[in-house]
């Protein structure tokens, strides 16, 4: 069989029969058809109740004729009793179709509505058809176009085929299970730019405070590549938009972006709730070696789901990514995820309380988004149908990825008013922590701290102490301290530490002397005082009379040598009541400046 897709020529050589259909959901497709083969499925469109069009332009040789275009609806009556039931011929599914519906088009000449003319091509006649059917329907209707020639030798046919839905440029070359596929992901993009705008915003004011974290830079990068898979669907489905082709390596390279988001994702939830910059600097050993296998393996199934979709899917079927053992596989490994996660988070709570502020509300709205996307995918498998799903899966999927950013973005905004803020370590304090000499031993765990947020607290006033400190060690009790000191501790009968009063005060300073209360104007006025000269005149001259009674009493008893003795006294009076009188100078001018 040999077939043309688009404008590239594909042989293929086969030892006895065989096909190959283009499987463009959409709507321009050309191809050349040879095989041994009675009837052959070709595409499938979704028409819109009173606007669906198809046109079309055929060609083989007069010798092979005549084959028919067979048109089927997605009834049960019609193509999912006629595609893969081998218990039926080629008649037999012809025979399901209604003639009065206009739904087989022979292509002869005897069929006025097929186009058919015979024209010369070299020494050989060829029949080319050139025509349209409209399509109207109560509802939206998947219709299937397949080949047949009964009785014959085989298929031969050059085709090319246009399906429209209207002449919008929001519709046209779109199916009806596709419309508003390109509107809703422009929409997102806008949203989902903004989300990754504002984080870089919240990330430039915690690289301010040292907060910046792996798992913040982690929910930046998966924003980010969430952003630029979106940018590459909307610029898939514009070009799509315009001719009905598109171009299929940018929306595969935008799947492959979404996939790489979710992993990103997924990856720093389950970090989180181990605790990984919240609780810990570090993952241990085997927890690391676990989540190697597990991204692993969860990496490895989507590309069997991508190898699957895109070799195994069926094309006469309408079948969801999920819809397959790969799809299958990917919501068990959601689930065993969100089973490590609740496990990861209690025993965070087990050992850190104080963190139940982030932990609760984390916890509870990421145990919603955990089974969101195994319910969307039962549900779209068996609740939606199938001319509705494509596009309300598009919707329901960047809703719940919307939903699971947001929050993320909500929870950790750098505000003092968010009690759920994780972070409390510093990035420039998880170094000193590893490289500690007690590393080895459990360093990798942070200092317990009640919220994180303290540190947008007054940031007029910066902590010099917080930002260089690391309280690693914890807190002595009183016994430990005592037993420092000395060697027995002393205790009562209920083994209580008994202290004493010589024991504190052995360790405490001595107390400061207290300070005078100060003078106010309100205090009595000061004993008037002689002036500095009259005063040290006067009592010169007392102290001389004292002096020399006591030397007329005691002459003849000390001798001549008391005159030195009281001469020298004398001068020590002089100098001590000269210090007095100073010291009394001073305070009367403090007084005086204080009235």
């Amino acid at each position: 069989m040999e077939v043309r897709v688009g404008e590239r020529l594909l042989c293929m050589a086969l030892l006895c029969s065989g096909f190959f259909v283009d499987s463009v959901l959409g709507k321009y497709v050309k191809g050349i058809v040879n095989t041994k083969e009675d009837w052959l499925f070709l595409t499938r469109f979704c028409f819109l109740t009173d606007f669906g069009r198809l046109d079309f332009r055929f060609r083989y040789p007069k010798s092979r004729c005549c084959q028919n275009i067979l048109l089927y609806f997605d009834d049960s009556s019609q193509w999912p009793a006629v595609y893969k039931n081998n218990e039926k011929n080629c008649y037999q599914k012809e025979a399901v179709l209604r003639p009065e519906n206009n739904q087989v088009i022979n292509l002869t000449t005897h069929y006025t509505w097929s186009g058919c003319v015979v024209e010369g091509d070299g020494n050989e006649e060829v029949l080319s058809c050139v025509g349209g059917r409209s399509f109207r329907s109560v509802r939206e209707r998947w219709w299937y176009i397949a080949l047949s020639k009964c009785g014959g030798e085989g298929l031969m046919l050059e085709y090319e085929m246009k399906l429209t839905n209207g002449q919008s440029f929001w519709t046209q070359h779109f199916s009806a299970d596709e419309f508003g596929i390109l509107e809703t992901d422009i929409t997102f993009l806008v949203i989902f730019f903004l989300v990754f705008v504002l984080s870089c915003y919240f990330a430039y004011n915690l690289k301010g405070r040292q907060l910046l974290h792996t798992t913040y830079k982690m929910f930046m990068m998966a924003a980010g590549v969430e952003v630029l898979s979106l940018l590459f669907h909307c610029v898939y489905w514009g070009l799509y938009a315009t001719d009905g082709v598109g171009n299929g390596s940018l929306k595969l390279l935008g799947k492959l972006l979404f996939s790489v988001s979710f992993l990103v994702f997924l990856l720093m939830l389950i970090l989180l709730g181990k605790g990984f910059t919240v609780t810990r600097a570090r993952i241990s050993h085997s927890g690391s070696v676990k989540l190697s296998i597990y991204m692993t393996v969860y990496t490895i199934t989507y590309v069997i789901l991508f190898i699957y979709e895109a070799e195994f899917f069926d094309p006469g079927e309408v079948l969801y990514a999920y819809d397959s053992p790969a799809g299958y596989g990917l919501m068990g490994l959601q689930l065993l995820a969100y089973v490590w996660f609740c496990y990861a988070v209690l025993v965070s709570l087990k050992h850190y309380p104080e963190k139940q502020p982030f932990y609760i509300p984390f916890f509870t709205t990421y145990t919603l988004w955990f089974f969101a996307v195994p319910v969307m995918a039962l549900i779209a498998n068996f609740g939606i149908p199938r001319w509705a799903r494509e596009k309300i899966v598009n919707g329901i999927q960047l809703g719940i990825h919307l939903y699971a950013h947001i929050v993320f973005l909500v929870i950790t905004r750098p505000s003092a008013a968010n009690k759920n803020f994780p972070y409390h370590v510093r990035t420039s304090q998880i170094g000193i922590l590893l490289s500690s000499p007690k590393a080895g031993e459990g360093a990798e765990s942070f200092p317990h701290h009640a919220y994180g947020n303290g540190s947008f607290l007054g940031d007029s006033q910066p902590n010099f102490t917080e930002l260089f400190s690391i309280h690693s060690e914890p807190v002595k009790t009183v016994e430990e301290t005592v037993a420092r000191k000395g060697g027995e501790v002393p205790r009562n009968s209920e083994q209580k530490i008994i202290t004493t009063a010589a024991d504190l005060t052995a360790i405490l300073p001595p107390p400061l002397p207290p300070i005078p209360p100060r003078q106010t104007s309100r205090s009595p006025p000061l004993p008037p005082r002689l002036p500095p000269s009259q005063s040290i005149s006067a009592c010169r001259a007392e102290e001389e009379e004292r002096l020399g009674r006591r030397h007329e009493a005691g002459q003849k008893e000390r001798g001549e040598g008391i005159k030195e003795t009281d001469r020298l006294t004398i001068q020590s009076k002089e100098r001590d009541l000269k210090v007095l009188l100073f010291n009394d100078s001073q305070t009367k001018s403090v007084q005086g400046w204080t009235m």
